[in-house]
């Protein structure tokens, strides 16, 4: 507690002393926080687009890659926002621990921000009643989709990669259970594969070399009729490379997008006019994926997940703000998602009485 009044203490001498750049857009600020370009790439871009969409107004800060182990950093930064009276709304995604904590400390400070939470990683039941709005991939329903997908696609097993620090995490614990309930309706095997958790003593790299490696071992053990499933984002890129090197199967990312590890593992250049043109990504990663022969067994959701979490989180703020959106009518926030981003996505509520949705969008099989 005395550490973070100190932080508090800080925060308000700094800021006293730097101060922060008038709005050039709104009347208000925004408060976006992100990881950085190696734990989330994604949702670190659509932060950098929603600054330029509103520069002066929208600002934007990364939390370290070592979050685990610097939860007061992560509460610092989401904490310097609310200490900036013209900050009426707060950003985070991917909300990892700390998130809740810092919001609860600025509930406690203002009334006055709107606070928004994207990919929650703490206790769904605490979050829905600190956040005025959280939004999620709905892992309940995704746990059968995956399995009924991976075995669309033609899979007899799937390799389901993760670590404890993940598998403790409610919503991820009962996605992995309804996946592999489904997987035996459907008569395919779940193969647990415990992977380094990149929040360890190996870090990031360690996590992707294990990917990287195992993969084709995994295919030699089980023939390539394996589907693989992962659990964190900094598996992705490794695992869509190994994937199309070993010839298996790849339903889907943890945080499914085309934009979301396939570039990087393909080789696929996108140019400054490109950024965010889901339709030219699709069809790059569909060239590349015949290219490698591999047609039929790569695919991923048609809308980039992680960016429609920041940046309808962001628009959302403001319509909230400016024009009274109600964040507890389903089909208004449906539209709104729609005219923020383009993408239509289907939302179903954590509970009845709050404000966490639960998302899903539809798969393309390249």
């Amino acid at each position: 507690m005395k550490r973070s009044l100190s932080l508090v203490l800080v925060l308000v001498l700094v800021l006293g002393v730097i101060g922060i750049a008038q709005a050039a857009e709104l009347p208000f600020k925004i408060g976006v926080v992100t990881g950085t370009v190696s734990q989330g790439e994604e949702e670190y871009q659509a932060a950098l687009k929603m600054v330029a969409r509103y520069p002066g107004s929208v600002e934007h800060v990364t939390y370290p890659d070592n979050f685990m182990q610097e939860q007061e950093t992560v509460i610092g930064q989401i904490l310097q926002f609310a200490m900036d009276p013209q900050v009426k709304a707060i950003v985070v995604c991917q909300s990892v621990p700390g998130t809740t904590a810092a919001f609860n400390t600025i509930r406690e400070m203002r009334d006055d921000i709107v606070l928004i939470m994207g990919l929650p990683h703490e206790d769904p039941d605490m979050i829905a009643g600190v956040v005025d709005f959280a939004m999620e991939t709905d892992q309940i329903r995704r746990g059968a989709n995956i399995a009924q997908l991976a075995q669309r696609m033609g899979a007899k097993k799937i390799l389901h990669y993760s670590f404890p620090r993940h598998m403790s995490m409610e919503l991820l614990a009962v996605r992995y259970n309804n996946m592999k309930a489904e997987a035996e309706r459907l008569g395919l095997e779940v193969v647990d594969v415990t992977a380094p958790d990149p929040m360890g003593d190996a870090g990031i790299p360690g996590t992707q070399q294990f990917v990287l490696e195992d993969i084709p071992r995994q295919a030699e053990i089980h023939g390539k009729d394996i589907a693989f499933f992962g659990t964190n984002c900094a598996m992705m890129e490794p695992a869509i490379r190994a994937s199309m090197d070993a010839g298996i199967i790849f339903p889907e990312q943890c945080c499914p997008s085309p934009f979301h590890g396939y570039p990087g593992a393909l080789g696929i250049e996108i140019s400054e006019d490109r950024k965010g043109d889901v339709d030219f990504v699709l069809e790059q990663i569909s060239a590349k994926v015949a290219e490698q022969g591999n047609s039929g067994r790569m695919a991923t959701w048609v809308a980039p997940i992680n960016m429609i979490f920041v940046e309808a989180g962001v628009e959302l703020a403001i319509q909230h703000i400016q024009n009274g959106l109600d964040f507890s009518d389903m089909e208004a926030v449906e539209e709104a998602v729609f005219e923020a981003t383009g993408m239509r996505i289907s939302l179903n509520r954590y509970k009845d009485g709050a404000n966490f949705y639960l998302v899903i969008a539809d798969s393309i099989i390249f």
